[in-house]
């Protein structure tokens, strides 16, 4: 036989015995399910005796309890303290996106000080005659170091931080999705909090010895923080969390809130850690503050959080994925290893075959995957132009982006948190935990849609305003587009098994990754070629941008979803014995 073909045959045999375990333990679970039903309604001792072989594995309808789909069976028998929802995650997440959010400005002005340092000191020993105003560097406002070759030094700098960071987030973000479909979503937050940790203790060093600390160490903790997948890890994983407990209908509003979280630590964050450095005089205060607020998020999560994975639902993504590596012929040398090595294997599950799968899935998937990375992409692509061209444009200093910033991101939390709830409920009705998966409905599409527009209005609008109140009118706008983001995500989660959500939301990590990296280059570089000509040439790119996703969200179908009947005829056409003994 061709090695080949033989290779295609075990795979073939792997998966149909993967098919046979699943099917095995369904019917095994409807089966006990059935038996208890009948032994809680005959109340007799007998009951166990009535529940035998020829007695049928179909549950009446009746029968809620039995009914319920397997994320709230898992938990329902667990009293309340013990039993997973967004609820137990949402406090310390905030918590760790208003330490996110207040971090920002601190570290800048740190690494500001730092290349200053390092500035001088090269240029007094290569200029022994080198002459510079004495610089305070105990978190005054250092104009002497707002000079060009400082600044270009600085830009460099965070560049090559963005892009390691960025890099290994990217490396990282898919294989730690995948890894919490096995082993849980706790242990996974808990992971991504060490690298944050160990980059704070780094900084928290060089706030305290600035003198003798060498600046580069900090790309060290840059390094750390995108090996164990940075915020972006953290987003997915959340998201994962509250798909283990939430129904389908109210995802979106659920990823809303890890959303608002986010924007609100964004808005918020750089306000109190400003606070903290005027009150103490001390940049190093904040960075403690903030490493407490990181360890406090590590302690909470492993020791008070529920679990969202029951035991049985890890074991089986676990014994999928050795069946998956099984199948996989291993490569004969460490040449074949390296060409077999691909960053963007994680992207195949957005283009799923096998039983349940279909054309309309897979479209669905690639589709909705793309307008996401788009919308993540122009944000991180937008932040940094916005503000150096309202300085250009209107003279706006940071008091005035400060401003900025908070109503944008004020109008974002407000749509995130009271109109897209509020829109979802009158629409959708009270939450029904018996719900079934049916995929992206009308509703998920008309949010998708009208989010992207407004989005592409509010960009529009900074293309043309020519004074500040006008600009400040399109944040608000573009504002209204925040809903998006969390009901692509829902949207996603809604196409594939709940044992690959993790997986899923790991591949889109590895897209954000990629946009965190690319977008933010690409604008910046359109930003520098057209200043002075047409400077508003960037956020013309950006509105069209959003322009594309908008047509490309109208390809998307509803009600399309991952097919488990289909998976389970599939089980059905091999001989077992279903029935346990």
């Amino acid at each position: 036989m061709d090695p080949n073909e033989a290779v295609i045959e075990a795979e073939v045999d792997l998966n149909q015995a993967a098919l046979q375990q699943d099917h095995a333990r369904r019917q095994e679970y409807v089966y006990k399910k059935a038996k208890d039903v009948r032994a809680s309604s005959s109340g007799s001792e007998d009951a166990d005796e009535e529940a035998d072989e020829d007695s049928p594995l179909l549950i009446r309808q009746g029968d809620d309890d039995a009914m319920k789909p397997q994320w709230e069976e898992d938990h329902s028998h667990l009293p309340w303290y013990k039993r997973p929802s967004i609820w137990w995650v949402l406090a310390p997440f905030f918590l760790m996106m208003l330490a996110f959010g207040g971090v920002i400005t601190p570290k800048i002005n740190l690494i500001l000080d730092l290349v200053c340092r390092q500035y001088i000191t090269e240029r007094r020993s290569l200029e022994p005659g080198f002459i510079m105003a004495p610089v305070d560097f105990g978190g005054a406002d250092n104009n002497q170091c707002r000079i060009p070759e400082v600044q270009s030094r600085v830009s460099i700098f965070m560049l090559w931080g963005s892009l390691i960071a960025g890099m290994l987030s990217a490396v990282t973000s898919p294989k730690l999705g995948a890894l919490s479909d096995r082993y849980g979503r706790k242990r996974i937050l808990v992971f991504t909090s060490f690298g944050t940790i160990a980059s704070e203790v780094i900084t928290i060093v060089a706030a305290t010895y600035p003198e003798t600390f060498p600046v580069w160490i900090l790309l060290v903790g840059f390094a750390l923080d995108g090996l164990t997948g940075s915020f972006i890890v953290a987003m997915a994983i959340a998201n994962s969390y509250a798909t283990d407990c939430t129904p389908p209908n109210k995802r979106n509003v659920a990823f809303g809130y890890f959303h608002a979280c986010l924007f609100t630590g964004i808005a918020v964050g750089p306000i109190i850690a400003g606070e903290i450095v005027k009150m103490t005089g001390k940049i190093v205060v904040v960075f403690y503050i903030l490493l407490a607020v990181h360890v406090f998020f590590m302690l909470f999560i492993s020791l008070a959080v529920p679990e969202s994975l029951s035991k049985d639902r890890q074991l089986l993504a676990r014994e999928k994925h050795a069946t998956k590596k099984a199948a996989k012929a291993p490569a004969s040398d460490w040449i074949e290893s390296m060409r077999s090595l691909n960053l963007l294997e994680p992207l195949k599950i957005l283009w799923p075959k096998g039983p349940g799968t279909s054309p309309a899935l897979r479209w669905n998937l690639i589709v909705l995957a793309a307008v996401d990375t788009i919308l993540f992409g122009v944000a991180m692509g937008s932040m940094t132009v916005v503000i150096i061209y309202t300085n250009y444009e209107f003279g706006w200093r940071t008091f005035e982006s400060a401003r900025f910033m908070s109503i944008v991101n004020s109008c974002r939390v407000f749509c995130l948190i009271g109109v897209l709830p509020i829109a979802t409920r009158l629409i959708r009705g009270k939450a029904n935990k018996s719900e079934k998966n049916t995929g992206t409905d009308l509703f998920d599409l008309s949010v998708i849609r009208i989010a992207v527009f407004f989005d592409t209005l509010g960009y529009l609008g900074y293309a043309l305003a020519r004074k500040d109140s006008y600009f400040i009118l399109s944040g608000a706008i573009a504002a209204v587009g925040g809903i998006g983001s969390p009901t692509l995500q829902s949207a996603l989660t809604k196409h594939v098994p709940a044992d690959q959500t993790g997986q899923l939301l790991g591949a889109t990590g590895l897209l954000h990754a990629l946009a965190r990296v690319v977008a933010p280059t690409v604008f910046n570089a359109i930003y520098s070629a057209t200043v002075g000509k047409f400077t508003q040439t960037v956020f013309v790119c950006l509105a069209a941008t959003f322009g594309m996703a908008f047509l490309i969200s109208w390809f998307i179908r509803p009600h399309i979803y991952f097919d488990d009947d289909a998976v389970e005829d599939a089980a059905s056409g091999i001989e077992i014995s279903a029935t346990p003994k």
